[in-house]
């Protein structure tokens, strides 16, 4: 009976937990993902011993080590860093300081557009070696896992970035406008054509 119900809970866990440390959506995902793949690996160990496979035992054995190892990386000492990071945020957000923004949230993070709604998906951003400020922000628009997507560089005096997220008077025709960048191929510095200037009050540009 319960090799039975291993057989079933094997594989529906290692789906699940493939699932959700692919799609990359935060590190409490990806840890409890990590998680769930320590209840299947367990579960291939049942049936591994039921059914007399020796190698799938030992391979899930270790298996289970390496999860238990990205619970600890993901849901344990980055969920704290994320956490950390969250309450430096909201602190300075309150407290007679500039207000601070995470870099490491920067990534996946979506950019509001004047009406409210997400525009793009900031993929990474590139910060200058002498002064170390952002040189441009790289945007995602459209596509489907990254399939179909077209990448953007952006100003990052374009953007307003607070401990909420970050927020731009660029319009989705605006960004349409801007050149499109190859995922492997990004440049030494922001193209000009990327740089004209908005009406976007300096005051409101939150940059840490």
């Amino acid at each position: 009976m319960i090799a039975e119900v291993a057989s079933w809970v094997a594989p529906a866990a290692t789906m699940i937990a493939a699932m959700m440390t692919a799609a990359n959506i935060g590190s409490r995902v990806t840890g409890w993902g990590f998680a769930v793949f320590v209840a299947g690996s367990i579960a291939w160990s049942v049936v591994g011993i039921a059914t007399g496979q020796t190698n799938l035992v030992l391979t899930n054995a270790f298996l289970t080590l390496v999860n238990l190892f990205g619970v600890w990386r993901w849901l344990g000492r980055q969920a704290k860093y994320d956490d950390g990071s969250a309450r430096a945020a909201h602190r300075s957000a309150r407290a007679r300081v500039p207000t601070l923004f995470a870099l490491g949230t920067l990534p996946g993070t979506k950019i509001v557009g004047p009406h409210g709604d997400a525009i793009g998906t900031i993929v990474d951003a590139m910060a200058g070696c002498h002064d170390a400020k952002l040189s441009y922000v790289v945007v995602s628009v459209g596509g489907l896992g990254g399939l179909g997507e077209q990448l953007h560089a952006i100003d990052p005096n374009l953007l307003a970035f607070s401990h909420d997220g970050v927020t731009t008077t660029l319009s989705r025709a605006d960004l349409a406008g801007i050149p499109t960048l190859e995922p492997e191929d990004w440049p030494a510095m922001l193209p000009t054509a990327t740089s004209a200037p908005l009406e976007i009050p300096l005051a409101a540009v939150d940059r840490s």
